[in-house]
C-alpha cells in the first residue's frame, strides 16, 4: 500500500529521476578546475615570517623570562644550535650592538636603562649638585690607593706615616661625607618640596657619588665642576 503520493505511482518518471544533470552547452565556460591552459598554484598560502621562524627555531612564542644566568645561556646556545654560521655571526653582532645601545642610554641616564636607585628626577638633580661641586671627600679613593702602595713598601717609617695618614683620611671623609649628606638634602627640599626621597638614603647617595672619580661615576656626569644647575 503506497501512502500519501510516492513517485511509484508514476511510472513514467522512474526514467527522469535518473538523470545526472544538465549537459554543459558549449558556450559554458568550465571554470578555473577545468582550464589546462591555466598553471596550478601551490594548493596553500604563503607561511608568515614569524611561523618560518618558529618552525626553525629562531622564535618560540612568548614565553617567561629567563630567571638565572645559566638559563639565559643554555637558551641562547639551544636558539643557535639551529642557525647556520652566517646567522649566528649576525645574531651575535646584533646583540653586540644592542648591548652598546643600552650601556650608552644608561650612562647617559635614561630611567629606561639605569638601576632603580639612579631613577627619577630628584636623583638626577642629586647627581648633578654633586659633580658641580668639589669636596675633600673627592680625593678618597686616590689617597686611598697611594697609602695601600705605601703600605706595601718594607719601610716601617714609611708604613707609621702611610698609616697615620689613613685614619685621618677616614676621619676627613667622615667628617664631610656627613656635611655633604646634609647639604644635598637641604637643597632637594628646596628644589623638590613635595618629594619623600630625603633623609639617609639621599644623603648616602650623594657620598657614594661623591666619593668616586669623575671618569668612573655611572649615570657619567652632565655638567662641569661650576656649573649653574
Amino acid at each position: 500500500m503506497r501512502a500519501f503520493g510516492s513517485s511509484k505511482d508514476d511510472p513514467g518518471k522512474g526514467s527522469a529521476g535518473t538523470d545526472t544533470g544538465p549537459e554543459s552547452s558549449p558556450g559554458t565556460d568550465p571554470g578555473p578546475a577545468g582550464d589546462a591552459r591555466r598553471p596550478a598554484g601551490k594548493g596553500k598560502p604563503t607561511p608568515k615570517r614569524r611561523d618560518q621562524e618558529r618552525a626553525r627555531g629562531l622564535r618560540t612564542g612568548p614565553v617567561t623570562a629567563p630567571v638565572t644566568r645559566k638559563e639565559a645561556k643554555e637558551r641562547r646556545k639551544a636558539a643557535e644550535a639551529s642557525m647556520t654560521k652566517d646567522e649566528r655571526k649576525a645574531a651575535r653582532a646584533e646583540q653586540r650592538t644592542a648591548r652598546e645601545e643600552r650601556r650608552q642610554l644608561m650612562m647617559a641616564g635614561d630611567d629606561r636603562y639605569v638601576l632603580s636607585r639612579d631613577r627619577g628626577e630628584v636623583r638626577r638633580f642629586a647627581r648633578d649638585w654633586v659633580d658641580t661641586h668639589r669636596r675633600l671627600i673627592n680625593f678618597f679613593m686616590p689617597l686611598a690607593l697611594f697609602v695601600i702602595i705605601f703600605q706595601l713598601i718594607p719601610n716601617p717609617e714609611l708604613m707609621f706615616y702611610s698609616q697615620n695618614l689613613f685614619l685621618i683620611l677616614i676621619v676627613v671623609v667622615v667628617v664631610d661625607g656627613i656635611l655633604l649628606g646634609r647639604k644635598v638634602n637641604s637643597v632637594v627640599r628646596e628644589r623638590f618640596p613635595d618629594t619623600e626621597d630625603t633623609g639617609f638614603g639621599m644623603g648616602w647617595y650623594a657620598v657614594m657619588r661623591a666619593t668616586q672619580p669623575r671618569m668612573l661615576r655611572t649615570p657619567r656626569p652632565r655638567v662641569r665642576p661650576g656649573d649653574s644647575i
